[in-house]
């Protein structure tokens, strides 16, 4: 994917309420090697100014922290930001929020607030110990308790059982979380949830509280497909897949439930989730906020139920998990890199077994891995340049995948998005794509971005031809010499899948209708120059013309090239005389309300 929209993240995230809506942190951990302390960093009389800060003296990460100490009767906290602060009487509790839980070895996080009152803070502890890392007997949380195993399951009900949590001063009860939600707390390792509806799917976990009321960790989760009820409508055996961004959530509005809303859940077999990031040769979060952490009201929640500050998951993950009950014949991958994150994949080439486990050990984290079906790679570009340029040689990509595979075995599905470099010692040369193959389920080829205003005087020219034209700027830059190639070196064609982007590029300053005109620069776009959305350019810049099999538009002096459904029927026909695999998208934020760009990938397909 060539473009990425990561500012919109950061910002976000400077946006966020300071307290009150708060993050959700994860299951505390023992401090041990942490230290928290307080200052007063003002006084003025009937008030103060005070500030907590959070040291990991450790060697290990820190995931997140929990403050609690007693104020003197009339001293209490008044405001608070960059913790979420609650009190029960005089005891307070101050929790971090969703982009401060993290604590590398040897740093520090910090949070304020305002008081009244004359008192200062007494007994104080993180997470469960003393505030000067000194460990307290007795007060650590409980574990997590074995993951649920299902049994007894009929149309309408399923017996789950567990392995008991431990804790030194004993396990008072269980909650039991379906999809995420508690739907029951039991004192006893055995559950029957009931009043479930036929042929539909749940995800079970649960989480132990101890004699002082603490909550571990939450167990590992269970699939349960309830029997009976109506099947899924059949779609065949190719792959419709989608890109959903991480980021959609912030300027554009898109949720997970704009998926059902739109009609496009029911008609595609895969979403990608983008993205993870790349950095140091491991997997890792991309946005914890939208990822895991953001509360979604009832209006935008696929189950129709507002997120609450203590639930064990909630973000993106937690709404595709709502999809993924909804939806049961939907598979999720999450997609690593992407054009930003790219130059990760040098470092993870190095020992790709040690990426392979770190990917492995994120999917399947147990807050959330039973989202995922599978990973996704996205590296842009295997010995070749992108944003970056890597140097890794021809052979890493192979091991990388080789990797990977071996690491996840069969059960998951392996993918790759590739570069669609048809020309002569193009980046298709460049890596050992036939090799890495046998260790894939598909390769999601990016026939698109072939043209664009990053040539700011043009030629103007299609981004995405299906095939070559007279004029075409550069010879082997279409789908059908792309997929040739790949074919040609050994990549079956059943693992090919032909991309199409959702939007459109565009130049400025063009009087010629037809490609091959001359251009000042790009064409303004709602959120990047040169790039604009389907649905605002079917209408705000109309086709005048096709060429290679792909829609162009001229309007004013604007000149743009995207696909329509008129198009995407033409190239999903193509796609189905060359038993490719199937198609993908670049992403659902750029199709119209109703889903009309994926109907015609559904359709035709």
């Amino acid at each position: 994917m060539r473009f990425r929209h990561r500012a919109a993240a950061g910002i976000a995230s400077l946006l966020l309420p300071l307290a009150g809506a708060v993050g959700l942190a994860s299951p505390a951990q023992a401090a041990g090697n942490a230290t928290a302390t307080f200052t007063k960093t003002s006084d003025w009389g009937s008030g103060f100014g005070g500030q907590w800060t959070v040291k990991n003296t450790g060697t290990s990460s820190i995931s997140s922290w929990t403050i609690e100490w007693d104020f003197p009767s009339g001293t209490k906290v008044a405001s608070a930001w960059d913790a979420t602060v609650t009190n029960s009487g005089d005891h307070w509790t101050a929790k971090n929020v969703g982009w401060n839980g993290t604590i590398a070895p040897g740093a520090s996080v910090s949070f304020g607030f305002n008081g009244s009152g004359p008192g200062s803070p007494s007994n104080c502890k993180l997470n469960g110990d003393s505030c000067d890392g000194s460990t307290q007997p007795g007060d650590a949380a409980p574990s997590a308790p074995g993951t649920p195993t299902a049994s007894s399951v009929t149309d309408t009900s399923v017996k789950l059982s567990w392995s008991a949590a431990t804790d030194d001063k004993g396990i008072k009860n269980y909650d039991v979380l379906r999809d995420g939600k508690k739907v029951s707390t039991v004192t006893t390792t055995s559950y029957t949830d009931t009043g479930l509806t036929a042929g539909t799917d749940y995800s079970y976990s649960v989480q132990a509280r101890d004699t002082a009321d603490q909550t571990g960790p939450v167990s590992g989760a269970v699939k349960v497909h309830t029997t009976g009820g109506s099947t899924q409508p059949p779609t065949g055996d190719k792959v419709k897949m989608g890109y959903f961004t991480e980021w959609g959530i912030y300027g554009r509005n898109y949720n997970v439930k704009n998926l059902v809303t739109s009609g496009s859940a029911a008609k595609i077999t895969h979403i990608n989730y983008a993205f993870g990031n790349v950095t140091g040769g491991k997997c890792a979060i991309g946005d914890s906020y939208a990822d895991y952490d953001k509360a979604f009201t009832a209006e935008n929640s696929v189950s129709g139920v507002a997120d609450t500050w203590d639930q064990p998951l909630r973000g993106n993950f937690n709404q595709l998990r709502q999809l993924k009950a909804k939806y049961p014949h939907i598979k999720v991958l999450w997609s690593f890199g992407g054009w930003t994150w790219s130059g990760g994949f040098g470092d993870a080439a190095k020992n790709p077994a040690a990426f392979a486990q770190s990917c492995y050990d994120l999917v399947e984290d147990p807050r959330w891995a039973d989202v995922f079906d599978g990973i996704d790679i996205d590296w842009e570009y295997p010995n070749a340049c992108g944003l970056t340029c890597d140097t890794s040689g021809p052979a890493a990509y192979k091991n990388l995948m080789a990797a990977l595979r071996a690491k996840f075995g069969q059960n998951y599905l392996i993918t790759a998005a590739t570069t669609a470099d048809g020309s002569a010692g193009g980046k298709i040369d460049a890596a050992d794509y036939a090799g890495a193959a046998q260790y894939l389920d598909w390769y999601n080829v990016m026939t698109y971005d072939f043209f664009g205003a990053w040539d700011a005087k043009g030629p103007t020219a299609p981004h995405s031809p299906l095939t070559s034209y007279n004029g075409i700027p550069k010879e082997g830059f279409t789908t059908a010499d792309a997929m040739a190639k790949f074919k040609a070196i050994g990549v079956p064609a059943k693992k090919l899948l032909v991309g199409i982007g959702f939007y459109g590029r565009g130049w400025t300053g063009v009087t010629q209708d037809a490609p091959g005109g001359t251009a000042t620069g790009p064409a303004a776009g709602t959120y990047e120059q040169g790039i604009e959305d389907y649905k605002v350019l079917k209408t705000s810049c109309p086709v005048t013309g096709t060429v290679a099999g792909t829609a162009y538009a001229h309007c004013g002096t604007n000149w743009w090239s995207y696909d329509t459904p008129a198009t995407i029927k033409t190239k999903m026909a193509w796609a189905n005389t060359q038993g490719l695999g199937g198609a993908f998208f670049w992403d659902f934020t750029g199709d119209t309300a109703n889903g009309e760009l994926v109907s015609a990938i559904s359709d035709n397909l």
